[in-house]
């Protein structure tokens, strides 16, 4: 019995003075790999949503007009479902080809689509695509600035 009392207390004491705590040196990533993981899927999930159809500048209606050196190209479609390029008539066929004619810069040429208030929907988006699909990447909507009543 002396003895087994002797052995615990030496036991005890021997931890104590012995070892101490190393420092640890290796670092934890798994909080990291967890945040990653979670940024990973933000991400995958946000990112369909940020894509556009058809990539267009739409001016706000309370913006100040744009100074620039060069006018830019204006694409018009009246009521009745007509496409003008500046003043002049075209097909929705021709409106490509005489942009690429037009154009001074080239596919970075500034071009405004203006679509009248009755003008079919449509065929207003179908002359955006076409001038889009051709690689004109400057394209804007054109609308009146509201007034105040």
């Amino acid at each position: 019995m002396g003895m087994s009392v002797g052995n615990a207390a030496g036991r005890g004491s021997r931890r104590r003075r012995g070892r101490r705590h190393a420092p640890m040196s290796e670092i934890n990533v798994t909080p990291f790999v967890d945040v990653m993981l979670v940024l990973l899927i933000i991400f995958m999930v946000a990112a369909p949503l940020l894509t556009v159809g058809v990539p267009i500048d739409l001016p706000e209606t309370s913006a100040n007009a744009l100074n620039s050196d060069n006018e830019p190209i204006t694409v018009s479609i009246n009521a009745e479902g007509q496409v003008y390029i500046q003043e002049t008539e075209v097909g929705v066929d021709e409106v490509v080809p005489r942009l690429e004619a037009i154009a001074e810069t080239g596919y970075e040429e500034r071009i405004y689509v203006r679509g009248d208030r009755d003008a079919d929907y449509g065929t207003v988006m179908q002359v955006m695509a076409r001038i889009s699909a051709a690689g004109f990447n400057n394209m804007g909507l054109v609308s009146l600035q509201e007034q105040a009543n």
